[in-house]
This record gives C-alpha cells, sequence and structure tokens, in this order.
C-alpha cells in the first residue's frame, strides 16, 4: 500500500512520531484551557487568543467536560491536571446540584445562582461521565457524585419499557415537554462505558448496550443507516422535528454516526467481542457518515435532511470524531482505506482547525476553510479535540488506558 502523503506504508497509530504530534497537540489544547480557572471555582472559556471570554453563565457541559477532559489527560500521564479537576469537581456539587429536589443545574450564573434550572438528560449524562473519569483519575469525590447522578438518572431519566433515557424536566421533576433524543442518549453509552470502566458494574455495560441496541441495530438499518435524531414521547422518529438550530438541528447529523460507531465498538470491546454483529453495523454507520457528510473540499457538513446536504457548515467536533472512529477501526482491522481516511482527517484538522499560533482547535469554519465565529465564540471546548488527541495513543477500544 501507499500513502501519498507522506510515502511511508506504516499505520500513523503505530508510528512514534504520529504519537509525538498527539502528545504535543494534547498539551498545547491543556495549557490553553488550564487558564480558565477563575477565583471563584468556574471556568471561563478562551478566546482565540487564549484570553478570556468575558462573563457568561456557565453550562454543566462545561463544568463536566473540563472535568473529563483533564481526568483522562491525568489518566494518559499528562502533569498537572489536579488544579482544574479539583475545581470542576467542587463546582459540579456546589453549583450545579440542585440540593432542594436533586439533580443538576444547566448553568449557574456569576452570582451563583442557577441561571437555567432545567434539569436536561444531556448535561447529567456529562455528569456522570466527568464522575467516572475522574474516579478512574483516583479523585476522592468521585464516588460521591457518580452514586449521586446515578441515582438521579436511575429515578427521573430511565425508561425501563423502552430501554432509554427521557429527555428534560423542571427544576421540581416536572417534565416540560414530551421529547425524546438519540443524541442525549449517545452520549449515555458513552458515560455507562465510562462508569463501567470505572467500577466494573455490569448495570453500566448492560443500559450501554439497551441504547445501542435502539439506534445501531434498530434504528440504523431502518433508516438507510443515517440515524433520526428526535422522537415523540413513544419513540416514534419526529422527522417534522426542527428544534434548535445547534443543538437539536432538523434531520440527521453524520458527526453523531460517527461518535456513536466508535462507541459501539468500545462497548462490544468491553463486553467480550461476543460476535460479529457490532463491528459490522459500527462500520456501516462510520462509512455511511463519510460518504454522506465529507465535503470535496474537506471538513464535514454538519446535518442531513431526507438523505441530502441541509445545512453545509463546517464545525470542529464531527472531524474529531472521524478521527476517533477510524482509529477504532483500524485497532481493530488495519485496512489500508481507512488509514487513507484517518491521515486526510489529520491533515485537514492541521491545515485548517488546529491553531498553530495559541494551541486548541478552531470551532467553526467559513465556506473558504477560514475560521469564523458564526455559531461559536472563541474555542468554545476541549473535550472533542483533546479525544481526538488521545484515543488513538491507546492500542485498545477502551477510552483511559495506555498501557
Amino acid at each position: 500500500m501507499q500513502f501519498d502523503q507522506d510515502g511511508d506504508t506504516g499505520f500513523w497509530i503505530d508510528d512514534r512520531e504520529h504519537h509525538a504530534f498527539l502528545r504535543q497537540d494534547a498539551q498545547r489544547q491543556i495549557d490553553v484551557f488550564r487558564q480558565m480557572i477563575r477565583p471563584d471555582g468556574g471556568f471561563d472559556l478562551p478566546g482565540w487568543d487564549g484570553s478570556p471570554l468575558p462573563d457568561a453563565p456557565q453550562e454543566l457541559h462545561t463544568t463536566t467536560r473540563m472535568v473529563h477532559s483533564f481526568a483522562l489527560a491525568k489518566c494518559f500521564g499528562f502533569d498537572d491536571c489536579d488544579a482544574v479537576i479539583d475545581a470542576g469537581m467542587d463546582y459540579i456539587w456546589k453549583m450545579h446540584r440542585d440540593a432542594s429536589h436533586g439533580g443538576y443545574f444547566w448553568s449557574v450564573a456569576r452570582n451563583k445562582s442557577a441561571a437555567d434550572d432545567s434539569k436536561l438528560a444531556y448535561g447529567h449524562m456529562f455528569v456522570l461521565l466527568a464522575a467516572a473519569t475522574a474516579k478512574q483519575a483516583g479523585h476522592p469525590d468521585a464516588d460521591r457524585l457518580l452514586m449521586d447522578v446515578t441515582e438521579i438518572l436511575d429515578t427521573h431519566y430511565w425508561e425501563e419499557s423502552h430501554g432509554l433515557y427521557a429527555d428534560e424536566f423542571n427544576r421540581d421533576w416536572t417534565p416540560f415537554s414530551t421529547y425524546r433524543g438519540m443524541n442525549a442518549n449517545m452520549h449515555g453509552v458513552e458515560a455507562h462505558l465510562a462508569a463501567f470502566e470505572a467500577t466494573g458494574q455490569t448495570r453500566y455495560l448492560d443500559r450501554a448496550g439497551r441504547i445501542i441496541d435502539f439506534f445501531v441495530h434498530r434504528m440504523a438499518p431502518d433508516n438507510d443507516w443515517r440515524l433520526p435524531e428526535h422522537y415523540t414521547y413513544d419513540w416514534t422518529v419526529d422527522r417534522d422535528y426542527a428544534g434548535n438550530p445547534m443543538f437539536r438541528p432538523a434531520g440527521t447529523t453524520p458527526g453523531h454516526s460517527l461518535e456513536l460507531g466508535r462507541l459501539t465498538l468500545q462497548h462490544w470491546d468491553l463486553a467480550g467481542r461476543p460476535d460479529n454483529a457490532a463491528p459490522m453495523a459500527a462500520r456501516r454507520l462510520i462509512s455511511q457518515a463519510i460518504t454522506d457528510a465529507w465535503r470535496p473540499d474537506g471538513g464535514f457538513i454538519y446535518t442531513m435532511k431526507d438523505g441530502k446536504p441541509d445545512r453545509t457548515v463546517r464545525y470542529w467536533w464531527p472531524v474529531a470524531e472521524a478521527i476517533g472512529a477510524l482509529a477504532a477501526l483500524i485497532k481493530l482491522d488495519r485496512r489500508p482505506s481507512d488509514e487513507a481516511l484517518y491521515r486526510s482527517f489529520w491533515q485537514f484538522a492541521k491545515s485548517h482547525l488546529i491553531d498553530p499560533d495559541h494551541g486548541g482547535w478552531f470551532p467553526e469554519l467559513d465556506d473558504a476553510g477560514h475560521p469564523a465565529q458564526h455559531q461559536f465564540v472563541g474555542k468554545p471546548d476541549i473535550y472533542h479535540a483533546l479525544q481526538a488527541d488521545l484515543l488513538p495513543l491507546t492500542p485498545h477500544l477502551s477510552r483511559a488506558t495506555t498501557s
């Protein structure tokens, strides 16, 4: 086999120079986001130049993803991660946690009051992920948080008859909609697999498997290997739903197929590799997403509708997820075609998304391929890009180990 980019015939995930590049990019991201701790223990977000952005409420997924990312980095041997993990774990428990009704507020204002007191499954899945990864990193408060959020998920969100999680409640746990969605459940798979790795409790693995069964083994084959995002109360596909254009866009989101494809392989691996159905389905999901959404000039379009491109804007996170998905496929089966894609995704990330001057990844590109700030301001998240750096470093399909 021949790869034109560098002329070698190996696989980058085996290559020491590639490993050095991954660790260097991860370190530069860590260095940027480490500086975002505020005096009150919360986190700012960095602007393009690395300086903190102006005052804004702190959302739950920001706090939890910082904890997860720095705990994951610590598991991979990076130094000086504890201050961020400590600050984030404390902020989740003291600021986001609702001491009166239980659960976790979506956002907290700088005056320490709830800016948005809704209780979203999406945010609670990241609380579980943060707790699980913090436990793997040895944080003393991880068990407390893990037990608390697990009880909340069991009590309020889990729908046993469907094997899936409901989405959203008011502060007092009264529902404010009948919406059901794929995104929160997909991140539920991620969080439950992390919790299984951290605790060895099979209940987490089993629930992740039930979610995968619905979306990957039922919904995907029935929808040309594209994942419907939005559902009614009884988990019927809601094809007319058009919610928030960023977080709940109409149609399907190919980046989520890349993400869930990788998680399907991780679940299959942790479950003992029982058969070939999961790897075959994961590959179908990942391949269809790439076929549908990888633009001729690079980058992934954001959404599809009726099998055709809908929102063609390009964000950083689908590229990061494509890197993780292809790394997982290559670990399982060394195919030259997968290696060529893996290299293409990294080449695009290096030339368009990674900031060579200040570190971190630009979150959005305009149609000419230049960094833009239409949907996002600054660099809003370390989570996707850091995982793109770290996941290829381990020979395993699991997350937080390099051994």
